[in-house]
């Protein structure tokens, strides 16, 4: 297995873009792409889109996980983005780059030309630099007084950009705030970023703040800036005092200028992020609930061509992807008991439709010992039931639900829930289904969807909730649980793949819960210190 050697962030930049837009200048948005064992470019992670801007400095950093030994290929591409969908294919494509993670890290910062069809069309810069340390987050919240009034109809619209000094001297953009419209006392919204994004980890590192005035075609006013540090900042928190603003060129040509602004700081907070890892090796349990589609759009499973069709040369997708997923998550769950179930079949003894029922057929022992006896407990299922419908998963995630909120009751990091749906298709339920889901993203609770078959999944996307909160009449989630992933994208590639892919929120959505209830992760179990004996 190859070792991470460190983590590392990535800052792009981008000049020279092409204009795409008649009337104003490009949106431009750089999706970064990594080559996998197998060839395949996998989207790793995008950048915040920047509006008006050819030239561009993206504030969102990069995350990477850098393994000296392996070639990682990369690719960026940069897009005009005129649209809000998530899709970048429909989106004006601005050029692309390849390189390896090696090449940048080696060159620190590494500046190449963007190619369309082997023509330049701009370049791009990639900064990286090494994460260091903790997993400190700094939270903080901006306001102003007295800015200087840039429009001539009405006041300022300013906005906040803080970069961090280089060691160069030269500095890097890592973040933007919101604009305030008409206002010359602003208060920008509260933000957190990480403490090593912020200042690379050094309370003493330099930091710079300006202060702009927005304007809609890009070519936005420049109000003044202040030099700090984060330990300069958090002492003026408490202090009360301010930063002067400072334009200058307005203090070369005005006597007795003092500053264009003065800008206070109404929050630096500090805070230690407990990972993943903090809260498993507390003892906080992973408990795995299966649930599995027997509706009849899988077809006959005595037909070779069912999705249920048991071939005895070799397991069939629901098989394969109950293994995958389910292998990696028993080793967090100390007693390997798993409730397994089924929906969407007449089950016996009396053949009435159910939703939510045992493939033991034991309504008082729904568990199965280990991945294996779910297994086997499938294959018996799928012999005595007659597959009907229709495709309604509320009340196996209303199920879980239960069980999850007795575990919210308790003030200690100790359970958390993970729910794995197998289906074949598109859901008929699907209100009740994201009423479910958003009464479980309250609760220690994530699912997992995995698509079965060549069905069309586009409301699980819409599940999924990638591009913003999932939202149900007036309600919305707390915060995103699911994952879906359709098994047809990773039906030639080994399990560990697929398992990788659907698996790879579940340590954020559990130090998500945790960190928001604000509980901490419990104390590590070790053996017991050895006894000093007698002195």
């Amino acid at each position: 297995m190859a070792q991470c050697v460190s983590k590392v962030e990535l800052h792009v930049s981008c000049r020279g873009l092409l204009d795409k837009d008649s009337t104003s200048k490009s949106d431009p948005l750089c999706a970064v792409y990594m080559q996998d064992v197998h060839g395949k470019w996998i989207e790793h992670a995008r950048t915040e889109k920047v509006t008006n801007n050819l030239n561009p400095d993206f504030a969102k950093g990069i995350r990477l996980d850098y393994y000296f030994e392996m070639v990682q290929k990369l690719k960026f591409l940069v897009y005009d983005v005129d649209n809000e969908t998530s899709s970048l294919g429909d989106d004006d494509f601005l050029g692309e780059m390849e390189c390896t993670l090696g090449q940048v890290v080696s060159k620190k910062s590494y500046a190449q030309t963007l190619k369309i069809k082997g023509r330049n069309v701009g370049t791009i810069t990639v900064y990286a630099e090494e994460l260091k340390g903790g997993n400190e987050i700094v939270h903080l919240t901006f306001r102003s007084t007295n800015l200087d009034n840039k429009d001539f109809m009405g006041k300022s619209d300013p906005f906040l950009q803080i970069s961090k000094v280089k060691p160069d001297g030269g500095t890097l953009l890592v973040h933007r705030t919101e604009v305030i419209k008409n206002n010359l006392n602003p208060s920008w919204k509260s933000f957190s970023i990480p403490l090593q994004t912020l200042c690379s980890g050094d309370y003493d590192g330099g930091l710079r703040i300006d202060c702009f005035d927005y304007d809609g075609d890009g070519s936005h006013d420049y109000i003044g800036g202040t030099n700090s540090t984060l330990r300069q900042l958090i002492e003026m928190k408490h202090n009360g005092k301010g930063l002067d603003l400072v334009n200058p060129k307005k203090k070369q040509k005005k006597k007795g200028y003092v500053n264009s602004g003065v800008l206070y700081i109404s929050q630096c907070d500090v805070t230690k992020v407990h990972t993943f890892l903090d809260y498993i090796m507390g003892g906080c349990q992973i408990n795995f609930t299966v649930g599995i589609d027997f509706t009849a759009s899988n077809g006959d499973p005595n037909d070779p061509r069912s999705l249920h069709y048991m071939n005895p040369y070799e397991p069939n997708e629901y098989v394969r992807a109950l293994v995958a997923v389910g292998e990696v998550c028993q080793d967090y769950d100390s007693d390997k008991y798993f409730p397994a179930l089924g929906f969407g079949a007449r089950i016996p003894p009396n053949m009435q439709v159910s939703h939510e029922f045992p493939l033991t057929f034991n309504p008082t022992n729904p568990y199965c010992h280990g991945i294996p006896e779910i297994v086997v407990a499938y294959q018996n299922c799928i012999r005595q039931v007659q597959l009907y419908g229709p495709t309604n998963v509320a009340p196996i995630i209303n199920h879980v639900i239960r069980f999850a909120e007795q575990a919210a009751k308790d003030s200690t990091a100790s359970q958390y829930y993970v729910l794995l749906l197998l289906t074949d298709g598109v859901l008929t339920d699907m209100e009740d289904t994201k009423a479910a889901i958003i009464k479980a993203s309250r609760l220690p609770l994530s699912v997992i969807i995995v698509g079965v078959g060549q069905a069309d999944f586009k409301d699980m996307n819409e599940l999924d909730a990638d591009e913003g909160r999932l939202r149900c009449g007036h309600h919305y989630a707390d915060r995103d649980i699911v994952q879906f992933v359709p098994y047809r994208d990773f039906k030639t590639q080994p399990p560990a793949v697929l398992a990788k892919h659907v698996l790879a929120e579940i340590p954020k959505q559990v130090q998500e819960y945790f960190t928001k209830r604000g509980l901490a992760p419990m104390p590590p179990k070790g053996p017991a210190p050895p006894s000093l004996g007698a002195l």
